[in-house]
């Protein structure tokens, strides 16, 4: 199952995509009550967007970034672009997903 809801529209000539991540985005600084002890760091660290191949984005993160990240960016591109997002966070973790611009 994917990480990533993603939608991507496009109106005179402007693709607008917003993208959902379900990710827990810990700090690294969060104790658990029970223990005491920190919360390991577990965050998205990058975002790569692409159309048709070519990158039109890419976005750095830090653990200052909410639990399950909503991202909303445009590019000038048109109706039945393939695009395609993929996050790595700094555990190693990875998914992709591709959609097409409607």
């Amino acid at each position: 199952m994917s990480t990533i809801k993603l939608r991507a529209k496009e109106s005179k000539g402007v693709v607008t995509v917003k993208a959902i991540i379900k990710h827990p985005m810990e700090t690294g600084q969060r104790k658990n009550k029970k223990t005491g002890e920190k919360i390991p760091a577990h965050f998205i660290q990058q975002v790569v967007c692409k159309a048709n191949n070519d990158e039109v984005i890419t976005i750095n993160w830090g653990p200052a970034v909410s639990k399950n990240p909503y991202l909303t960016f445009a590019y000038m591109g048109s109706k039945g672009d393939t695009i395609e997002l993929t996050w790595e966070d700094n555990q190693g973790n990875k998914d992709s997903l591709q959609g097409e611009v409607k």
